[in-house]
């Protein structure tokens, strides 16, 4: 199968692949070349750095002092330092060489038919290339210099960048500038004090190739006769100019154009937590003055319910001191940027269920009322010890039902806060779907976009052969440029009668 072409907007499976279009991503990819190695030499420095550092700090725990490795790391940090100019400086002329290739990208795309039959080619998943995964986390932290803010969002656009590169330099050049303005968009509407940025990319085994593939050898004709106008280069429909053209095949001058017939697939997670800042200043006398109301509040409801046979404070009251006393703050957002894959989002719910009311049976029921009998009965009850007895039998039955009304109410009041709003778990959820995705356990889920593309040629001898083939299948040729299943042409006997014997 021939050597596959950078990801490209402007191509599917099954397209023409424009000659202009193939030079361009080709040539974006040799500029993205030594961008790719810079990096690659920076990420090692980087890890060894690390490494020794944690190595240093596993000899300082044992009681041995790392001095000499301690000097190895000042040149390790030195070489850190080339890498990263290097990197730098190497990105720096690439990118001013792919910007104009890239704005190329999505106007180049041809409009000629596909001269695929879809109606008898499959796509089908075959294992061509590799399970992996990049995963990495990272906290940006914001503060009032605008310069360093400055700093903090282009160390943002680079990491997310560096991180979904496997996509290509298209899709991880939007991917980055997306991240970018989300947290732009953050800072605009909230104060940010830091950003935590969660990255993960995968490329997968399964590649998508069109097997059985079948050509419409008409369309081709027709296809080829608008890419390639010239007379010397069109193709006649006649059967002896078409054995003349098969004859051709292998010739230096001899031209082609491209299908898609197969693509490598990747994906990418980008995952945000936005923590927001924020600052509560109250007075002592504000403070004094709530409480003193709050205190007020309370005695009054108590009173109250004390009146009625009761306890503590109706629902109606616990309304209002909840409405005094709480505060909502929403300390941080999340944002979600994927490619080759949308995950499943849910909110943060809690499930709670009763199983069972403490002693809710007929038995314990009758001990609670013969006990409130005891505790009520007089002979000769006085006016006073009337209105004790009837409180405490009210007491009694508010007590009951308060058992039954707080938890009830308490359930009505979860369930009416689920489904109202994504947090960090939701963000996390989302994370979990998307590696359980990538891992292929579930057939029918389908992930990932083309990083790659593996293209036919076809040839204009290719394109005559067909032709014979198709229209006259026993006469001239037995070749194709497809999977379609010729007929050998049989070989012509020898002539002439066996010789007599003497």
């Amino acid at each position: 199968m021939p050597s596959p072409i950078p990801y490209s907007p402007s191509l599917v499976l099954g397209a023409i692949v424009d000659q202009a279009a193939m030079d361009n991503l080709l040539a974006i990819s040799a500029a993205q070349a030594p961008i790719d190695a810079a990096q690659e030499t920076l990420n090692s420095f980087i890890a060894m750095k690390r490494s020794l550092e944690m190595t240093a700090q596993e000899l300082i725990n044992m009681d041995i002092n790392p001095k000499d490795l301690l000097k190895k790391m000042h040149d390790v940090d030195a070489d850190v330092d080339r890498a990263a100019t290097a990197y730098a400086t190497t990105r720096l002329e690439q990118e001013l060489k792919m910007q104009p290739l890239r704005a190329k990208t999505r106007l180049v795309n041809s409009s000629i038919e596909s001269p695929v039959d879809y109606n008898r080619t499959k796509i089908k998943s075959m294992p061509l290339a590799a399970d992996s995964l990049k995963m990495d986390a990272q906290f940006f932290s914001f503060d009032e210099n605008d310069e360093s803010d400055s700093n903090t969002l282009s160390n943002i656009k680079s990491y997310v960048s560096a991180s979904t590169s496997i996509l290509g330099s298209g899709a991880s050049f939007e991917m980055a500038k997306t991240a970018v303005n989300q947290v732009n968009k953050q800072r605009q509407l909230h104060k940010i004090a830091g950003t935590l940025v969660v990255t993960a990319s995968c490329t997968h085994k399964e590649a998508q190739v069109l097997a059985p593939f079948y050509i419409d050898v008409d369309k081709a004709v027709r296809a080829w006769n608008r890419m390639f106008p010239d007379a010397k280069d069109k193709i006649a429909l006649d059967p002896v100019a078409m054995q003349q053209i098969a004859e051709q095949i292998g010739t230096a001058a001899e031209k082609s154009f491209h299908i898609v017939s197969g693509t490598t697939l990747g994906s990418s997670f980008v995952g945000m937590v936005h923590v927001l800042q924020t600052q509560d200043t109250r007075s002592s006398q504000d403070v004094e003055s709530r409480a003193k109301d709050l205190q007020f509040k309370l005695s009054l409801g108590a009173a109250k319910a004390g009146l009625k046979g009761g306890f503590g404070i109706d629902k109606d009251v616990g309304r209002d001191l909840k409405a005094l006393l709480s505060t909502q703050d929403i300390t941080s957002h999340v944002t979600l940027i994927t490619a080759g894959y949308i995950p499943t989002l849910k909110s943060n719910q809690v499930s709670i269920g009763v199983k069972q009311f403490a002693n809710f049976d007929p038995n314990a029921m009758m001990t609670d009322l013969l006990k409130l009998s005891d505790y009520t009965a007089s002979e000769n009850q006085t006016v006073q010890q009337s209105a004790t007895s009837a409180r405490t039998k009210g007491e009694f039955v508010q007590l009951k039902t308060a058992a039954i009304t707080s938890v009830m109410q308490g359930l009505s009041a979860l369930d009416d806060g689920q489904n109202k709003m994504l947090d960090i778990a939701s963000m996390m959820v989302a994370f979990e779907d998307y590696v359980k995705a990538a891992t292929g356990t579930d057939e029918n889920v389908k992930i990932g976009l083309p990083i790659n593309y593996y293209t036919k040629p076809i040839t204009r001898s290719q394109l005559a052969q067909m032709w014979v083939g198709k229209y006259y299948p026993n006469k001239f040729l037995g070749i194709s440029g497809d999977d379609t299943v010729r007929v050998v042409p049989p070989k012509p006997e020898a002539s002439g009668d066996a010789s007599a014997s003497q």
